[in-house]
C-alpha cells in the first residue's frame, strides 16, 4: 500500500474518531478526496481490498452454524423482503421516470427491477464490522442478520451465473469432496500450534477455498465463506478468527478506499444518491414487520432490520453489469456508489444508538410482537441466584468455576452465544442463554435473591449500557465488571460500576495468591 493512501486513511479516520464516529466513515471520505486530488489508484489497492473481503467471509464461515440458515426466519425473511423490495422500489422508479427527473426517465421496466434487485442488498463488509465492533455477532439479532446476508451472497452467486451466461464448470461438483478432506484440514490447523503458522494457516484456508471455487466458474468469495464454515466447528475456530481479526481489518480498509475511486460525482448525482438514501428507513420498516411477523421478538427484529438498512457493494457489481450491457448510463455507477458510501455512513452512526433507542421505544416495539414466540425466544431465570455472572467466555467462565466452589450452585453464568452455552451445560454448568443488553431480558428477570451481576464483558460501552438497563429494572445490588485497561476502569467508575477489575495487571496478583497457598502445603 502506498503511503499516501496510508497517511490519507489515517488522518481521515483518526478525524472522524475524535467526533466520536467509526473511521471506517473517515476511509469512505478519504478514498473519495485522493479521486478528487487526481490521484489514481494502482493495482495492489484493489488486491488488498478484495484480501479484505476474502478474510472477512472466512471469519464469517469460522462463526457460522450451518443450522442458523436453514432456519425460516432466514430463507424466508430474505427471499420475501428481496422480492417484495425490488418490485416496489422498480415501480417507484419508473414513477420517477415518468416526472422526467434526471437520470430516471431512460429507465425502462428491465432497468428498473435491476436496479431495485441491486438495492435489495444488504452490505456484509458494513454490518459484519458494526457488529463485530459491538460485541454482537453471536447474539440472536446478530446471528439473524449474517444468515441474511449468507443467503443474499448465495442469491448474488445465482444472478451473476444468470446475468453472465457463465454456468459452472462440471467440475463444480468435485467440491463436494471437501467433506471428506475435511478432517485432514482440521488436522492442519491443529499442527499450525498458537504463533505465526497459525494466521498464515487462516491465509491459506481462505485463499485456497477463493481459488478453488473460482477454478470451477464459481464465485471465490463463496469459497472462502464455506471454508470457513467447514472450520467452524474446530476447536481452535476462535484463536483462528481472532489470528485474524487484524490482518482483515487492515485489508478492508483498501476496500473502503476503492469505493471512493470510482468515479467522481456532481451535485446532481450527490442529489439523487441522497434521494435514494431516503428510502432506508422504508427497507428497515420492511424488515423489522416481515421479521416480527414470522414470531422473531420486537428487539430481535429492530436490531436486525437496523443493521440490515443499507445498500451493499454488490449493486456496483450489478449496476457494472447493466452499464456493460449498454443497459444503464456510466453515471449510474457514480449515483450507487455515492448512495452505498452515505448508506454505510448512517448505518455506522445511527446503529451506534441501536440499544438506547430500543430503550426509548420499547413499548411501541413490542405492540407488534406475536403473542407466540419462537422457542428459542422464551427467557430463561436463574432460579434462586446469589450471583450471576454475565459473559461465560474465558474470564467470565474463570470467575463463576471460583465463585461455584465457595458459593455452590447459588451461582449462575448467562452468555449470549448459544453454541457455547450449549457446551458448557454439556459440562454440567449452571448456565442460561441471554443478551446481557436485552432490555426485555432484565425487565423479566426476578432480582429477588441476586445481591451480585458480574460484567465480564470486552466492551466498556456494553457494560455501560447493561448498567443503565439493570438501574432502569429496578436493580440496586452489587454490580462488578473488567477491564482491560487503567482509563477503562477509572471510567468504569466514574460511571457507578461498583467494582472494576484491571484483569491485565490484577491477573498478577491472583497469580500470586494463589502461588502463595503452596508454601502452606507440606513439601
Amino acid at each position: 500500500m502506498d503511503f499516501i493512501w496510508v497517511l490519507f486513511a489515517f488522518v481521515c479516520g483518526l478525524g472522524v474518531k475524535m467526533f466520536n464516529l467509526p473511521p471506517l466513515i473517515g476511509f469512505l471520505a478519504a478514498g473519495f478526496l485522493l479521486n478528487f486530488m487526481g490521484i489514481r489508484p494502482a493495482e495492489s489497492l484493489e488486491t488488498l481490498a478484495n484480501l479484505g473481503i476474502t478474510l472477512m467471509l472466512f471469519t464469517i464461515g469460522l462463526k457460522l452454524n450451518i443450522k442458523d440458515l436453514l432456519k425460516r426466519e432466514v430463507w424466508v425473511g430474505t427471499g420475501v423482503h428481496m422480492l417484495v423490495w425490488s418490485s416496489l422500489l422498480g415501480a417507484l422508479l419508473i414513477a420517477l421516470g415518468s416526472l422526467s427527473l434526471a437520470y430516471f426517465a431512460v429507465l425502462d421496466w428491465q432497468t428498473a427491477a435491476l436496479l431495485g434487485f441491486a438495492l435489495s442488498f444488504s452490505s456484509t463488509v458494513c454490518i459484519v464490522k458494526l457488529l463485530e465492533e459491538a460485541g454482537e455477532m453471536k447474539t440472536r439479532h446478530g446471528k439473524l442478520a449474517i444468515g441474511v446476508l449468507v443467503m443474499q451472497d448465495i442469491l448474488a452467486v445465482l444472478f451473476l451465473v444468470l446475468a453472465t451466461g457463465k454456468t459452472p464448470s462440471v467440475y463444480a461438483f468435485g467440491l463436494f469432496a471437501l467433506l471428506w478432506v475435511k478432517p485432514l484440514l482440521k488436522r492442519l490447523v491443529q499442527l499450525s500450534g498458537h504463533g505465526e503458522l497459525l494466521p498464515l494457516t487462516g491465509f491459506f484456508l481462505a485463499l485456497g477455498g477463493y481459488e478453488l471455487f473460482n477454478l470451477v466458474g464459481i464465485k471465490g468469495d463463496l469459497g472462502a465463506l464455506v471454508m470457513g464454515i467447514l472450520m467452524s466447528n474446530h476447536v481452535k475456530a476462535a484463536e483462528l478468527n481472532k489470528a485474524l481479526m487484524s490482518f482483515k481489518d487492515l485489508f478492508l480498509i483498501g476496500f473502503f478506499l476503492s469505493i471512493g475511486f470510482t468515479a467522481l460525482p456532481d451535485i446532481q448525482m450527490v442529489g439523487l444518491a441522497l434521494l435514494l438514501c431516503l428510502l432506508l428507513p422504508v427497507k428497515f420498516l420492511m424488515f423489522f414487520f416481515l421479521f416480527a411477523s414470522l414470531r422473531l421478538r420486537g428487539r430481535t427484529s429492530y436490531l436486525a432490520g437496523l443493521a440490515l438498512s443499507n445498500f451493499s457493494e454488490f449493486g456496483l457489481i450489478v449496476v457494472a453489469l447493466c452499464v456493460e450491457s449498454s443497459w444503464l448510463s456510466k453515471e449510474w455507477l457514480v449515483i450507487l456508489a455515492l448512495a452505498v458510501s452515505f448508506s454505510f455512513i448512517l448505518t455506522s452512526v445511527i446503529y451506534r444508538y441501536a440499544h438506547s433507542g430500543y430503550s426509548r421505544y420499547q413499548q411501541l416495539i413490542k405492540r407488534y410482537e406475536k403473542s407466540r414466540r419462537l422457542p428459542e425466544d422464551v427467557y430463561q431465570q436463574p432460579e434462586n441466584a446469589q450471583v450471576l455472572v454475565v459473559g461465560m467466555g474465558r474470564v467470565g467462565k474463570g470467575a463463576f468455576l471460583a465463585l461455584r466452589d465457595v458459593l455452590g450452585n447459588k451461582v449462575w453464568g448467562m452468555d449470549a452465544d448459544r453454541d457455547r452455552i450449549e457446551r458448557q451445560k454439556s459440562l454440567n454448568l449452571q448456565v442460561i442463554l441471554g443478551d446481557g443488553e436485552d432490555a426485555d431480558l432484565w425487565d423479566n428477570m426476578d432480582f429477588s435473591s441476586v445481591e451480585l451481576i458480574l460484567l465480564a464483558l470486552p466492551s466498556t460501552e456494553d457494560i455501560r449500557h447493561i448498567h443503565d438497563q439493570l438501574r432502569k429494572a429496578g436493580y440496586r445490588a452489587q454490580l462488578a465488571a473488567i477491564a482491560r485497561y487503567e482509563d477503562e476502569r477509572l471510567e468504569l467508575l466514574r460511571y457507578g460500576i461498583d467494582h472494576v477489575f484491571n484483569f491485565y495487571t490484577e491477573a498478577g496478583t491472583g497469580f500470586a495468591e494463589e502461588s502463595l497457598l503452596l508454601l502452606d502445603k507440606p513439601a
